[in-house]
Formats: structure tokens, sequence, C-alpha cells
């Protein structure tokens, strides 16, 4: 039974793509073990096949957090027993590479998005140098990988000569029951509450929709959201229910009446981006509003299941909502589309992507 140890940075509650990962894994027949970061408010871990590993830090944000976890994770890796490290995005890359060079063993990377073009690190010229760095001497080293869509695919490619395989981020196949409460119909957002979200025009848009808005999710914006309420005087049209678990969430989402898939066009990782929740929208039945970038326009123009906006200004976004808000027959056809299209864009289909990516690595 070959082992594989995947390492993330954050608590592990929240990351479905990894939790869906690690259990189709497992269920293959690996010993499988994920490690992320104990947190103050972490809860306990859940029961599952694989095996589930937290580090406590001191420092709890900045560079020092990164260097402290780097450190913990290195020495961790050094003495678990495990044939293969997998490296989740840049924060962890370089502990799984030296400890896979120092013992002799096989490493992934798993690219969860264009780490260097994150908002919060392009705007920052010099941090987005150090990743640069770290991403200029890593991914030529790690010549296994996969990542969320074509694009970043081709860039890696590009840039570095590695030829990685896309295994995109789709939920488990779930025919959910809930129907949307159309006589209180309300619209949601779940994912993190970052900057390049475009909060700063879809909270001023909730003014101009009749509907309530619900926003599942924390993150390092949303102190200035729950200032934004405020600014634009929503309290009673915008619900911040936080970090809510992917457990609730399966619930929750197929009673709301629409969803909301916004970015910002800053950096290629929000341009170029293919997020889980676009395709948790889908597995649903809940027709939402997108930017038209190019990942979605693709998905659309095939499945026809978004309403899909050339600007995130807040009255365009407004009139996106308001017309599945007052056309039963546009909203009928979306949400229809999506229950054909969540036959296709399962996990259960993709993760045979997966399978085979890791039975071609312990082949060679």
């Amino acid at each position: 039974m070959k082992k594989l140890t995947f390492t993330v940075i954050n608590d592990l509650t929240y990351d479905q793509r990894m939790h869906r990962i690690c259990g189709s894994l497992a269920n293959a027949g690996y010993d499988v073990t994920l490690i992320g970061r104990q947190l103050s408010a972490s809860h306990p871990v859940s029961s599952e096949m694989y095996k589930q590993r937290r580090l406590q830090c001191f420092f709890t944000t900045g560079k020092l957090l990164y260097i402290e976890f780097n450190l913990r994770l290195l020495f961790f890796l050094l003495f678990i027993s495990t044939d293969c490290f997998v490296a989740i995005d840049l924060d962890t890359v370089m502990p799984n590479y030296i400890a896979s060079k120092l013992r002799f063993k096989k490493r992934v990377y798993d690219a969860h998005e264009l780490f260097t073009e994150l908002k919060e690190i392009v705007s920052r010229p010099t941090i987005q140098k150090i990743w640069l760095k770290v991403e200029k001497f890593a991914l030529p080293r790690f010549r296994h990988g996969y990542t969320v869509n074509e694009f970043i695919a081709k860039e890696f490619e590009k840039k570095y000569g590695v030829k990685y395989t896309v295994v995109r981020n789709l939920p488990k196949l779930l025919r959910s029951t809930h129907e949307p409460d159309k006589a209180h119909p309300f619209i949601i957002y779940q994912g993190a509450v970052n900057e390049g979200r475009s909060f700063e025009t879809l909270i001023p848009a909730m003014k101009l929709v009749n509907a309530k808005l619900v926003v599942c999710g924390d993150g390092n914006f949303f102190k200035q959201v729950q200032q934004l309420i405020k600014k634009e005087g929503v309290e009673e049209k915008v619900e911040l229910r936080g970090m809510v678990t992917p457990y609730e969430l399966k619930k929750l989402t197929p009673t709301a009446y629409a969803a909301v898939m916004l970015f910002e066009g800053t950096g290629l990782n929000q341009y170029q981006s293919l997020a889980n929740r676009f395709f948790d929208y889908i597995m649903a039945g809940v027709p939402q509003v997108c930017v038209d970038y190019p990942q979605y326009k693709v998905l659309n123009d095939k499945y026809g299941v978004a309403s899909l906006i050339s600007d995130t200004r807040p009255q365009t976004i407004a009139t996106a909502l308001n017309n599945l808000l007052d056309d039963d027959v546009y909203y009928h056809t979306i949400h229809t589309n999506c229950l054909l299209a969540r036959e296709e864009l399962n996990w259960q289909n993709e993760e045979k992507v997966l399978l085979d990516f890791y039975r071609q690595l312990f082949d060679a």
C-alpha cells in the first residue's frame, strides 16, 4: 500500500477539495495523511478513511507564521512514513521539496490557484517578488503535478517546462431535493471574504435588489465588508454568517434563489480563475450571476448555467440579479441547465483523472 502525505496551511475543516482528493485516494487503497494547521477556533477533525494531523504555531499571521509553520512542517515531514510528498500551493512547497530530496521520495505539486497572481500578492510588489522566486525555484523541480484549470497548466508549461494534469475542483454528485423559498428569496455568496471578490460593488448593489444576500465565509476583507454594510445602510438586506461547515452549506445552498460568483479582473489568478463555488452552485441547481472571464465563459457557452456579466459595477450586478428574480422563464431555463450539467460536472467523474495520475506516478 503506497503512502501519500498532503500538506496545507489551513486548518483542514473547510478545505473541500482536499477532503475529496484524500477521500478518493483512501478509497482507492492508498494510505493517506493530510497535514494542516491548528487554529484557536478549529473544529475537531472529522472522522475519515485517511489520517489528519494539525501542527500548532505560536504566530498566527504574517511572515513569522509562514516561517514558523514551514519549519515545523519540515521537521514533521522528515520523520513521517511516506512514499510521496504532495505540496498544496507555494506556501508549503519548500518543506516538501527539502524532505523529498533528503529522503529520496517522490514529490508532487498541487496548484489550487496561480498563487503569485493573487490580488493580496500582486498588490504588494516586494512580497510578490519573494513568491515568484520560490515558484521559479520550486516548480521546475516538481516534475509531477496537477492544477485546477487548463490556463494554469499552460502557464506552468510555458514558464517552467512542466506538464501538469488538470483536476478540476468539482463537487460530489448530490441530487438535492431542497427548493428555494420563492416567497422570501435570498441570494447566496459562499467562499472566502477576501480582497478582489467585488464586495465593494456587491454590497451597494443590494440596495437595488429585492432580496436578501447571505454571505457564508470569512477572510481578509471581512471587517471591511461589515463597514460597507453600515455605510450603504443595508443591514437588513445583508447577513454575514461567517464560516459555515461544508455539511451545513450542502443543506443551505440549494434553498437559495440565486447566487453570486464575482471576482475583480486584477491579476491573472482572478481573471483566469475557476472557483469551486461556481460548480457548487451548479450542483445545488442554483442559477448564478457570474463574471464573464474566460474559464467561466467556456463552460457557460456549453452548459448555460449562469447569467454572465461583463463588469462588476453595482448597477450591472443588480440588473442581472433582478433578471433572475423577475423573469421566471429565464430562471427556469438556467435552473434546468444546472440539473443537467451536474450529471457531468461532478467529482465522481473527475476523480478518475486523479486516480489515473497517481497510478501512473507509481508505475513510472
